[in-house]
């Protein structure tokens, strides 16, 4: 019984033992075998035109008509008793096994990913192609219309430049069978004989009424179908010589086509009338009639061959009596099938000198043996030893990728076309250097131009080579460094390293070796303010709070007098920066005990500040409310004791761990003098002020004098009475004497206080509030009180009253605080907070953060000149940011009049 098995089943069988011993011998009685392949497309109907078309030639029904799809691959029908073999490839150019791929493609949501996928179906179906081309005598072209598909021209060419590839590892693959010379030298029994069958569609019938534009009296020659297949033969013919498939020689051809032989056939459509297949099917029941004697097989045979048979009435009728009549699908396929059995072989050499081709007939076990190893190494899955072989294979199918994948190659040309348009989008107007948020501008830019050009699978693949040469023009000299300095400035040089300690700058060195600079520059003030200087931009904050303002320390006010802040001492020589346990944003609490919060006005830290119970350094009061003197608590021992093997890296705020110090101050306090030293009608004497503005602000604060006191005392001790309603008593504020008349001089105590501003000129002011610069116009000093300035929040930067002629508007930053406090028996607490920027921003206070200053004294406190803690700095504003989120708390100062000692 013929039924169909699968390549690897039927491959599997063993050879005999003087076979696999490698002797050229036949087995007694076993007789040669025609190899018949069958490849091709099939059309959207449910059944397959390959199965159908073997179940012709077999006379059976070998195939289920509907059943499921069984993959790509090969499957072999054995008809011993014709000596013929044939093998059925599926591939998706068949229906269902399509079906299947996209189904699996659906899967796969990337474009890219479905081409890859159906390159590799492509790939598997030529491997699978050219094993057909390399172990059958004839091949069977199925197309499921009349009209030559011009595809096969390509994939043939395609075919032919892979077989010259692998031809050398063919050989190596079969250089150990029991077959001919000439078969292992060309790797195949035969040159072999291709056959095309196509299938008459619904638009091209043979009619029984006469031709148009024709004699209906004047019988044909040869009927429509069979013109048709000739022409299709022409056609075939042309096309294949014309791009050198076929040529004089078949030896070196992948195929060939018989030279005076019908190798086109054209199957007939299905008569569409159902009374005349009716009547046709009753009279071959009627003639069957008499045959019911036989039964089984035979009789199947008999029904179709006489259901094929044209009723006599039909052979004499119409305009085609006179003409030959066609042959069937299985006697054009005898016809070469004969010559294969008889040994005769295929002479299908054209031209003056035909050179004959080899031909063998190989037994059905030598077959298989030469058949097992070539699809071991052209389709798999391979033995031990027939690995590598696969590998080079495999490796050789770059060779289809011009002929078969026309769509990556019209990707590929039109990408590289994009790829100069895009390069030259990405350096129009590049500076020499530029940073990485340029180059990431300049590379959207340039993918957009590249998108708009390239199409196709190849896109992905050179979206990302321009990624990459983007970034190689980049780094290769014109990286930027990505350096900024703390006033938010990037470093002008190109990507570089910063000196060791000790090591001098190298410009020659690959990259080179050099500080940063971002070309900005500055006047400042020192720290007692009598002296300005140009500063670089810094980029470190030891630069900015320290090293610039302790080389002006030794030129002017080196020898003042200055309260230290504590700083790090170390203990040992290598000490290390402390690494922050919490990597919290910067002003987020801890918890609901946090007591790191100075969020002023939060109404939760209300009663903790009153007791007294909080660890905070700093205290805020309201607008209008009377100060108080702190409550001293006794400091914890990690506040006493600092550490002395880590050290803060950045400066001191309200989220740094406690315990911690850095290692220089950023702020600074002097002494200018006694209190004398300023004259409150000519302000300060120091350079950068603007005219008028150099003034400090009055701040007058009430005491009382013991001579007062032991007054009103005997007063009260004398009378022993309580005063009398409306009854004014002498020396009271409202009394006839005038208000005040009768106290000391010493009753009423003046500060002065001034919030210094400089901006990057080194233009300088006072301001007396917000959004007010002191203006004094007359003789006597500013008028204005310091009650404004002290009970409200400062700016940290202000706009400056003497803008240039640009369009930039030029920050002053708050830089110095002057204070001149009395020779009177008062306490002056000092207690800066600064907030640099918009919450969460920590609050910066100096290592000491409350500082008690002593008397009769003309005081400066410097404000850092940048903010930056152990995560980074804090940038000044930018333009369009409010400038209320940078300001000093209030609480600045405080003061309480120190009460007498009583004996």
């Amino acid at each position: 019984m013929v039924v169909p098995v699968d390549i690897e089943t039927l491959l599997r069988e063993e050879p005999e033992p003087g076979e696999r011993a490698g002797e050229y011998s036949e087995r007694p009685g076993e007789e040669g075998l025609c190899v018949v392949g069958v490849f091709g497309k099939s059309s959207l109907q449910p059944g397959s035109l390959k199965e159908s078309l073997l179940d012709t030639l077999l006379d059976r029904h070998v195939f289920p008509p509907f059943g499921p799809g069984t993959g790509s691959g090969l499957r072999a029908v054995h008809e011993p008793e014709r000596r013929v073999l044939y093998l059925l490839m599926s591939s998706v150019c068949d229906s269902r096994e399509l079906l299947h791929a996209c189904a699996v493609m659906s899967a796969n949501s990337a474009h890219s990913d479905a081409h890859e996928l159906w390159k590799s179906l492509e790939r598997q179906h030529c491997l699978q192609l050219l094993y057909l081309f390399s172990v059958c005598h004839v091949l069977l072209l199925v197309h499921p219309n009349h009209t030559f598909d011009v595809t096969y021209d390509r994939l043939f060419r395609a075919m032919d430049a892979l077989r010259q590839k692998v031809l050398p590892l063919i050989r190596a693959a079969i250089k150990d069978c029991t077959v001919s010379k000439e078969w292992k030298l060309n790797c195949r029994p035969c040159p072999p004989r291709l056959l095309f069958v196509f299938h008459m569609n619904g638009t091209l019938k043979v009619g029984n009424g006469p031709e148009s534009g024709t004699n209906p009296d004047k019988p044909k020659k040869h009927s429509p179908r069979r013109r048709l297949q000739h022409a299709l033969e022409d056609q075939i013919y042309r096309i294949f010589r014309k791009s050198r498939v076929l040529t004089n020689q078949s030896s070196n051809c992948l195929f060939t086509v018989p030279a005076n032989q019908a190798f086109v056939y054209v199957v007939p459509t299905a008569e569409e009338d159902p009374v005349g297949t009716l009547l046709g099917q009753l009279q071959a029941q009627c003639a069957l009639g008499e045959q019911d004697s036989v039964s089984g097989p035979r009789r199947y045979q008999l029904m179709r061959r006489s259901a094929r048979a044209p009723a006599p009435s039909e052979l004499g009728a119409g305009p085609f009596s006179g003409a030959l009549q066609d042959c069937s699908l299985k006697e054009f396929l005898w016809q070469h099938v004969e010559l294969v059995l008889t040994k005769k072989g295929f002479d299908d050499s054209v031209g003056r000198n035909p050179q004959p081709s080899h031909f063998e007939l190989p037994s059905f076990s030598k077959w298989l043996q030469v058949a097992s190893r070539l699809y071991q190494v052209m389709v798999g899955p391979p033995e031990e030893e027939h690995k590598e072989l696969l590998l080079k294979v495999q490796n050789q199918l770059k060779v289809l990728e011009g002929f078969l994948d026309a769509d990556a190659k019209f990707s590929d040309n039109r990408c590289q076309k994009a790829l100069p348009l895009a390069h030259s989008a990405y350096q129009s107007n590049l500076p020499h250097n530029y940073t990485s948020t340029v180059h990431k501008n300049q590379l959207a830019q340039a993918l957009r131009v590249y998108s708009q050009h390239a199409r196709g699978v190849a896109f992905q693949r050179y979206a990302l080579q321009l990624h990459d040469d983007c970034y190689k023009f980049w780094s290769s000299g014109h990286q930027l460094c990505e350096e900024r300095s703390l006033t938010d400035q990037h470093c002008v040089h190109k990507f570089h390293l910063l000196p060791q300690p000790g090591e001098k700058p190298d410009l020659d060195h690959n990259p080179p070796i050099l500080q940063h600079n971002s070309r900005g520059r500055s006047s400042s003030s020192c720290n007692c303010g009598r002296k300005q200087a140009t500063r670089e931009d810094p980029f470190d904050l030891q630069a900015a709070n320290y090293d610039f303002y302790k080389v002006l320390e030794d030129k002017c006010c080196g020898k003042l007098e200055r309260l230290e802040f504590p700083v790090f001492e170390p203990s040992t020589p290598d000490p290390a920066p402390a690494c922050e346990p919490d990597q919290r944003p910067h002003g987020e609490g801890t918890g609901p005990g946090d007591e790191k919060s100075h969020t002023p006005g939060d109404p939760s830290l209300s009663l903790a500040l009153s007791l007294g119970h909080s660890t905070d350094s700093l205290e805020h009061f309201g607008e209008g409310e009377a100060p108080e003197a702190p409550r001293q608590k006794r400091p914890s021992l990690l506040d006493r004791q600092p550490s002395t093997v880590e050290y803060l890296p950045g400066m001191m705020h309200s989220g740094c761990p406690k315990g911690l110090l850095p290692k220089f101050s950023s702020w600074s306090l002097l002494r200018l003098g006694a209190a004398k030293a300023y004259n409150c009608h000519v302000g300060l004497e120091q350079p950068g002020f603007l005219p008028s503005s150099a003034f400090l602000l009055p701040w007058d604060l009430v005491i009382r004098s013991r001579s007062e006191e032991e007054g009103l005392s005997e007063s009260l001790d004398s009378s022993g009475l309580w005063p009398v309603p409306n009854k004014s008593m002498s020396g009271k504020r409202g009394g006839p004497g005038g208000p005040g008349r009768s106290r000391r001089r010493d009753d009423v105590a003046r500060l002065y206080v001034g919030f210094a501003y400089e901006d990057s000129r080194g233009r300088r002011f006072i301001s007396a509030g917000p959004d007010k610069i002191v203006k004094v116009m007359g003789p006597g000093g500013a008028k204005e009180p310091a009650s404004r300035v002290l009970s409200t929040d400062m700016p940290l930067y202000m706009p400056s009253p003497s803008q240039g002629r640009g369009l930039k508007v030029h920050l002053a930053q708050l830089s110095h605080l002057f204070i001149v406090v009395p020779d009177a028996p008062l306490e002056v607490t000092l207690s800066p907070q600064v907030q640099p920027g918009p919450l969460p921003c920590p609050l910066f206070h100096p290592e000491q953060p409350e500082v008690v200053l002593p008397p009769d004294g003309l005081w400066v406190l410097r404000f850092p000149y940048a903010y930056a803690t152990e995560r980074g700095p804090c940038y000044p504003p930018k333009d369009g940011q409010p400038l209320s989120d940078y300001k000093v708390l209030r609480g600045v100062l405080r003061a309480c009049p120190v009460p007498p000692l009583r004996s």
